[in-house]
């Protein structure tokens, strides 16, 4: 259990990777914005994966807050990108 949950710890940082390459070469900011979303929710999953290795309570709550963020950092994005209006 332990070495498939430290192979899905590095396909998690290996996504991460390539988001950082989109979020270099995203010609649209929409494109940048996506993968910035992406790093929330990687960040999310990464953090319940070393949850489950380290037997740390803590770091669900911590996982629960970066799943947060990124959703109000959608909305503040979408607010951004058409306008607030509606």
């Amino acid at each position: 259990m332990t070495l498939a949950l430290q192979a899905l710890a590095i396909t998690i940082l290996i996504s991460v990777a390539l988001g950082i390459y989109r979020i270099e070469r995203g010609p649209t900011g929409t494109d940048r914005m996506l993968s910035a979303m992406l790093f929330g929710t990687s960040g999310v999953a990464l953090t319940l994966v070393l949850s489950e290795l380290t037997d740390l309570g803590g770091l669900r709550d911590m996982a629960l807050t970066f799943a947060l963020l990124g959703a109000l950092t959608a909305v503040a994005f979408v607010k951004r990108a058409w306008g607030a209006d509606d």
